[in-house]
């Protein structure tokens, strides 16, 4: 894919923030996680960070939200970081085809997650992450790299929506503990979920996500400082996992209707690279019946049209 920018992006994101004003279906929030269920579904927010520095802003783009499983895309990064493909003999890599939250193939698979992106696999990530370190600590390496990938230290984890997450996550911890049961979770599983129901509960507005994800748009390579966050067949392949598997059982819909590389979260963020082009964030906190962002969703569908970006697309963009 050329690395270039389309032309007069701004004008297109106005156009798609002002369509997504008059939608209807605005979808549901998931008010099975107490600080989410309060949140407003008529906001809209995106954002665009291009391979030249620029950023591209329209709506709500400037409002914090919690971004939930997006927050599985980084974890994952800090993850291989520590142990490599080894990580692989934990988690699989294929695209799960159930629901985000399902226990059904744990018991099939011995205990071996689908993929990173779905909840059993974001737990064994964050037992990972936890070796050698006190939850808290792990907790802070978190919020240290997504501050350091995006080049904002005001970022910052929601303790409310944490909290509730912790009091509600009754299947979480049944994941965890099945997962246990088969030895492919080591440390206590209340350590473990800490860390998982925190790292969920970061909170960033659409600018600071769509900074956040620019390394994975530039081959692994930190816009700002030139160093390698990681190697770029990692970052390859970190994408490739995102088109197959970064929307849950809703990842095949979602690669049809934009073919862009993402991850959502039930908070109603999306975070979409194209690579060599933009790291993209939206925000609409109502969710379709897959658990992803119902205006989020249509929203990168008609950027993916109107910028000719797709990574099955080798004609120019625009």
């Amino acid at each position: 894919m050329p690395v270039t920018a389309a032309p007069d992006l701004q004008a297109i994101i106005d156009r798609i923030a002002e369509e997504m004003a008059g939608q209807a279906d605005r979808g549901k929030v998931a008010d099975y996680i107490p600080g989410l269920a309060r949140v407003d579904p008529k906001h809209f927010g995106i954002s665009i960070a291009t391979h030249d520095g620029k950023m591209y802003s329209a709506g709500d783009a400037a409002m914090p939200f919690s971004i939930q499983s997006v927050s599985k895309v980084f974890a994952l990064t800090i993850a291989l970081g520590k142990v490599g493909d080894s990580l692989w003999q934990r988690v699989g890599r294929e695209p799960s085809g159930n629901a985000f939250n399902s226990i059904v193939q744990l018991e099939a698979e011995h205990g071996i997650p689908r993929n990173p992106f779905i909840n059993a696999g974001a737990i064994v990530v964050a037992d990972v992450i936890l070796a050698g370190h006190q939850p808290k600590e792990a907790i802070g390496e978190i919020l240290r790299f997504v501050r350091q990938i995006a080049g904002d230290d005001g970022i910052m984890i929601d303790d409310e929506v944490a909290k509730g997450e912790a009091e509600t996550g009754f299947r979480n911890a049944a994941l965890a503990n099945y997962m246990r049961s088969f030895g492919n979770i080591h440390h206590p599983v209340e350590q473990v979920l800490g860390v998982y129901f925190h790292q969920c509960a970061l909170t960033m507005t659409c600018e600071q996500l769509a900074r956040a994800g620019r390394y994975l748009m530039l081959e692994g390579q930190h816009p700002d400082t030139g160093f390698n966050v990681i190697s770029p067949m990692r970052a390859r392949r970190i994408n490739a996992l995102m088109m197959l598997c970064g929307h849950y059982d809703g990842s095949g819909e979602f690669a049809f209707r934009v073919g862009i590389p993402g991850k959502s979260g039930v908070g109603g963020g999306i975070m979409l690279i194209v690579p060599g082009i933009a790291s993209i964030a939206v925000w609409s906190p109502g969710l379709n019946d897959r658990g992803n962002s119902t205006l989020g969703s249509l929203a990168l569908e008609r950027l993916a049209v109107a910028t000719g970006w797709s990574v099955f697309n080798q004609r120019e963009p625009g």
